[in-house]
């Protein structure tokens, strides 16, 4: 089990936020900073302007300052853009919950962006472990999941119009097409030497997916190896009885459905692909763990 140590880190911190959130509130950033400040920190607030901003900041972060504290203001995907600015093993990093779904907030058991801002001030930490995509020239680090078969399809479905009118909904609107137009192809999933043919798979760096619904049991942020959750069948009605599963808060079980525990995944096929909630490429790909990659402060 990683160790929660308390971390020492120069008052200076960086603040990397994203204003278009779903509950982004400059009231809410306003008292954060105040508490930070009374707490004997100085922030830096950088707002991004576009989805590339926020890794290009930690990375320019990471280039001037050895051992930086660097907080993610935003939703997940704040959070990813972060993680993919970083250098391996140098930052410490903590998450304010300004998004819709806030996926590391619910691992974390952070209620709220005041809470968060206290536990910074406190300053205690577990080695963060992050999982590593590679696949036609892609080369994407990701904190919570990646997803290959229907999971990629109905990502890389989402209309932009209907993301920016409707938010988390988009994305069912996209499952019910995919559901119409629906594929059954298998591809191939090796890991630990065993190799399985399935329809959909979920590499899971944490437990939880889509909010507050539990996917993996035994997934952490923290341990060495991913819950890979594979959907063998290509029937919908399994994966129908796999969102009521999950839904109702036990997991990933059902007909076709497997969960078992890896550090690296080979997946074949050319299926579309996401991490985090965003479209990347299409396989085949590898994904394997980076233990340590960063602090987290919990």
């Amino acid at each position: 089990m990683s160790r929660v140590r308390s971390t020492p880190v120069s008052t200076r911190c960086s603040i990397i936020i994203n204003p278009t959130s779903g509950s982004y509130s400059e009231k809410v950033v306003g008292r954060v900073v105040a508490t930070l400040r009374e707490g004997g920190l100085d922030p830096l607030v950088l707002p991004t302007a576009g989805p590339d901003d926020a890794a290009a900041f930690a990375a320019r972060i990471c280039a001037r300052e050895p051992s930086p504290l660097i907080i993610a203001a935003g939703g997940d995907g704040t959070v990813n853009g972060v993680i993919n600015g970083l250098e391996p093993g140098r930052a410490t990093v903590a998450f304010l919950p300004l998004g819709t779904s806030n996926v590391l907030a619910r691992e974390l058991g952070i209620g709220s962006a005041e809470e968060a801002a206290r536990r910074i001030i406190r300053g205690e930490t577990r080695p963060l472990t992050v999982g590593l995509l590679e696949g036609f020239g892609v080369r994407r680090r990701f904190f919570l999941m990646a997803g290959v078969g229907f999971d990629g399809l109905v990502v890389e479905g989402v209309r932009g119009g209907e993301k920016r009118r409707f938010g988390a909904a988009a994305y069912l609107l996209s499952a019910l097409r995919t559901f119409a137009a629906w594929e059954t192809k298998s591809m191939a999933v090796t890991a630990g030497g065993e190799r399985r043919l399935c329809h959909s798979v979920v590499v899971c760096n944490a437990a939880r997916y889509g909010g507050n619904h539990l996917l993996a049991p035994g997934a952490n942020l923290f341990g060495p190896e991913f819950g890979v959750v594979c959907l063998g069948g290509s029937r919908r009605r399994d994966y129908l009885r796999l969102a009521l599963n999950v839904v109702a808060g036990r997991g990933a079980r059902g007909s076709g459905v497997s969960l078992f525990h890896a550090a690296e995944v080979e997946i074949g096929g050319n299926k579309p692909v996401q991490v985090d909630g965003d479209f990347v490429c299409h396989g085949p790909v590898r994904i394997s763990s980076l233990p340590g990659f960063a602090r987290l402060v919990v």
